[in-house]
């Protein structure tokens, strides 16, 4: 059953969950700026975490700790979009310089060429 069930709760979980939207949009070409401040967006799942634990530790129902570890496993994601934004930024304005120049640089051996009229 939970095999059959698998892809389904995985789709659910990617379109449906506040981290994974996030983390989605961070990836897009237009996002990539806002990954150092969707980092900021850990310390909520973080400081829920904590307190989770408190409670828990404190007599809570122990079902609590399922919430624990999700919010603990959102709050890294969001942790680690950061420095992955930038490695992935600084790789696509590399390319788009590149781009630009290699078209650039076409452009002007078009213009350079002499023309040979008969």
């Amino acid at each position: 059953m939970l095999i059959c069930e698998g892809p389904h709760i995985r789709v659910f979980m990617r379109r449906r969950m506040p981290t994974n939207i996030v983390l989605d949009k961070v990836r897009t070409r237009r996002g990539l700026k806002w990954g150092i401040p969707a980092m900021l967006l850990a310390i909520p799942y973080l400081y829920a975490a904590s307190l989770l634990t408190v409670i828990i530790r404190d007599g809570g129902p122990g079902w609590l700790n399922l919430i624990v570890l999700v919010a603990i496993w959102s709050g890294l994601k969001l942790l680690w979009i950061g420095p992955v934004s930038l490695v992935l930024l600084a790789r696509v304005r590399i390319h788009e310089h590149t781009e630009r120049r290699t078209e650039r640089n076409s452009r002007e051996h078009v213009i350079a060429e002499p023309t040979v009229s008969a």
